[in-house]
């Protein structure tokens, strides 16, 4: 099973430490956003060289702080989405695998809770996410990837749920086994059959531009069986100047 990270993106909204290196290469207390990923995915048993690197912009750099990833490069990065970039790497999905967004920053728990999951997909989810929201003016509640749901089965996952019926926002971090991630391949390729690469679904313009959570829903719409577990807090999602700057007075 691998760790596939998705980090092709350049974060033009934490301009200048984007300047001349990827996102993930933001420091937050002390180490690169990168580092606090690989940290937490090795609490579900996953080393460097269990990681596929789904890189764009910068990806160069990448490479030479990180020899020890196996890397694929998205060559559209400029022109897609999470979605589109995480498949990219769908050679590497047929025996299971947990995906990261490379934004993040989360403890290595949840990780190892992931990856006992009886579940074929199963998400990450921050229980305590509204707290954090009264910080960030400039990536409002109403952005929040949340999560309804009934005891630990996934209900839905969709920016349109009011944060009060909300139990949760999805950080960013699944797990799928084998027949999982058949289902996810099986469900994506149906919608670009079905749509085209420039037609709309689940809310996104496009399925070239649509998030993880738009086929997540599909996929729900559908019957397929999510669960979650979950962490109270013990993360951060890092889009903005803002967001970086509350990350580095919280993160320890």
């Amino acid at each position: 099973m691998k760790a596939i990270i998705i980090g092709a993106g350049r974060g033009r909204r934490l301009m200048p430490l984007t300047e001349n290196q990827p996102k993930c290469f933001a420091p937050v207390g002390g180490k690169r956003i990168l580092d606090w990923v690989l940290e937490a995915l090795a609490g579900g048993g996953f080393a460097p060289r269990d990681v596929v690197f789904i890189g764009g912009y910068q990806i160069g750099v990448v490479r030479q702080a990180y020899p020890e990833f196996t890397y694929v490069e998205n060559t559209d990065w400029e022109r897609n989405n999470i979605l589109a970039s995480l498949f990219c790497a769908e050679s590497f999905m047929q025996d299971g695998f947990v995906c990261s967004y490379a934004d993040i920053i989360y403890r290595p728990d949840p990780v190892r809770r992931l990856v006992q999951s009886p579940a074929d997909i199963t998400l990450v989810v921050d229980t305590d996410f509204r707290r954090r929201y009264l910080r960030r003016s400039m990536h409002p509640e109403s952005d929040a990837e949340k999560v309804r749901a009934d005891g630990d089965r996934i209900l839905e996952v969709t920016r349109r749920i009011p944060g009060e019926e909300a139990a949760g926002e999805y950080i960013g971090v699944a797990r799928f086994t084998a027949r999982g991630a058949a289902q996810l391949r099986e469900h994506y390729h149906r919608v670009v059959g079905t749509h085209g690469e420039e037609g709309a679904f689940q809310g996104a313009a496009s399925v070239r531009m649509a998030y993880l959570i738009h086929l997540f829903q599909e996929m729900l719409d559908h019957g397929v069986d999510m669960r979650r577990v979950d962490t109270p807090g013990e993360y951060h999602e890092i889009d903005t100047t803002e967001d970086y700057q509350i990350a580095q007075d919280d993160w320890r």
